[in-house]
């Protein structure tokens, strides 16, 4: 089962991940970890990507997606991965497809988090709330202004993304805006379907 999340930032991408990890028992795929990982055991693409960020630059598309091609050959990846996070631009998914394609694999489903952002900016400041109240620190990304500049820089780029998945009848929209459970389930029959198909 290879799977992608796509969504904006709070939209429960992550709490869905660990329950897909737990069913299914495939890892979730993290391009920043997996980026430190690679640089941290200096694999070929690691040394690549470290001599870019050295220079302070950014770690090109070729990288990333070399990074993401060396992990899917790691024994655990083999029954499949959730992306989350990744691609974040129409460039990454059409460099994402042909490395699969490459290997003879394919994404099987693209889970889209539907949500209401006006909602969403008020479940992150009540989070933020309880957070304090709770007298733990507040995430940098909880705050409102920096919320509010990650869901326009979602919108800008990653929202390139879910038309490229839809128009290869990969994508299926669900209600993000429903309880852990509901959106649970809604992937459930997601994935059945994808799997019936």
């Amino acid at each position: 089962m290879r799977l992608i999340l796509l969504g904006p930032p709070g939209a429960g991408k992550g709490t869905q991940a660990q329950r897909l990890i737990e069913r299914y028992g495939i890892p979730q795929l993290s391009t920043g970890d997996m980026l430190r990982e690679a640089v941290a055991k200096q694999t070929e693409i690691g040394k690549r990507a470290q001599a870019v960020m050295d220079a302070g630059q950014l770690v090109s598309d070729e990288i990333v997606i070399g990074i993401v091609a060396d992990r899917i050959e790691q024994p655990d990846a083999r029954k499949g991965f959730v992306l989350d996070g990744f691609p974040r631009t129409l460039a990454q998914a059409e460099a994402l497809d042909r490395m699969l394609e490459s290997r003879g694999l394919s994404i099987d489903a693209v889970i889209e988090f539907r949500v209401d952002e006006e909602k969403l900016v008020a479940r992150i400041e009540k989070r933020a709330r309880e957070t304090e109240a709770a007298g733990l620190p507040v995430r940098k990304d909880d705050t409102p202004e920096v919320f509010k500049r990650r869901l326009v820089e979602f919108r800008a780029l990653t929202a390139a993304v879910a038309p490229f998945y839809r128009e290869r009848g990969l994508s299926h929209q669900i209600d993000g805006m429903a309880s852990i459970d509901e959106v649970s389930a809604q992937i459930d029959a997601v994935l059945k379907q994808a799997v019936a198909a």
